[in-house]
Parts: structure tokens; C-alpha cells; sequence
């Protein structure tokens, strides 16, 4: 069965993951998916990623981060879906709970956190808000 939204089952995986405690889940890979991980890892939501073979396909470990206990990402949630597309300017770039999350954003200089989009001032699709 083809996936209509390969990146909402990414975040699913992770949501699912972190929900039952894992150390780290496995998610078939593709471009997208490695730059928002990389997002991720950056802003300290995930503790990495590495490739992994799934089959005759390739896949990506994504490794979760705990701290005390508890998920480092309390809500992750896909914003521009493949049936309806969000956009925004760089100026109207959603804050996430006023600051304390991030919303990543697809740019024209490459997938980018919404501070980091604000900085090279450019906007694009937002993709997910994470807190």
C-alpha cells in the first residue's frame, strides 16, 4: 500500500514510539525525512539517526531522547497536509506555545526551524509544530 503522507507516518512513528517507551524506531528513508531529522536533532528534540537496511530498501534509525523520564517532544503534529497545504511569509510564521516549541518550514535554502527561517528571513511550507 502506498503511504499519501510519507512524513505524518514518520511522526507518527516517533509519537507511537515515544508513547511505548521505545529507544528508537525505524522509518523507511527519503530526503525529506533525513532534513527534517536533521531539524530535529539540531533543536535537541531526538538524540540522532543513523541508515539502516529495511528490507531491500533503505531505512533510517531515528534514536528518541527521554529527559527524566519523560519525552523530550510532548506533541508533534503535521500541519500542511497533502490535502490541504499551509504557507506562510517569514514574518507569519506560527510561534509554537510563544516560542518554547519550533514549526518546521520547507525554504527554497532548505528545510529549516522557524527561527532559523526568520533569520535568513525566508518562508515556504510549514510541514509540523513541535513542542
Amino acid at each position: 500500500m502506498a503511504l499519501t503522507d510519507p512524513l505524518g507516518d514518520m511522526l507518527t512513528r516517533i509519537r507511537n514510539g515515544q508513547r511505548a517507551r521505545k529507544d528508537s524506531v525505524l522509518t523507511p528513508a527519503s530526503k525529506l525525512r533525513v532534513r527534517v531529522l536533521d531539524v530535529l536533532q539540531r533543536e535537541g528534540y531526538i538524540r540522532g539517526y543513523s541508515e539502516e537496511q529495511m528490507g531491500p530498501a533503505a531505512g533510517l534509525r531515528i534514536e528518541l531522547k527521554y529527559f527524566e523520564g519523560q519525552p523530550a517532544i510532548k506533541h508533534v503534529a503535521r500541519v500542511s497536509k497533502p490535502g490541504r497545504r499551509v504557507y506562510s511569509g517569514s514574518q507569519e510564521l506560527p510561534k509554537v506555545r510563544n516560542g518554547l516549541g519550533i514549526t518546521i518550514v520547507s525554504t527554497p535554502k532548505g528545510v529549516l526551524s522557524d527561527a532559523e527561517a526568520r533569520e535568513q528571513n525566508v518562508g515556504g511550507e510549514v510541514l509540523a509544530e513541535v513542542f
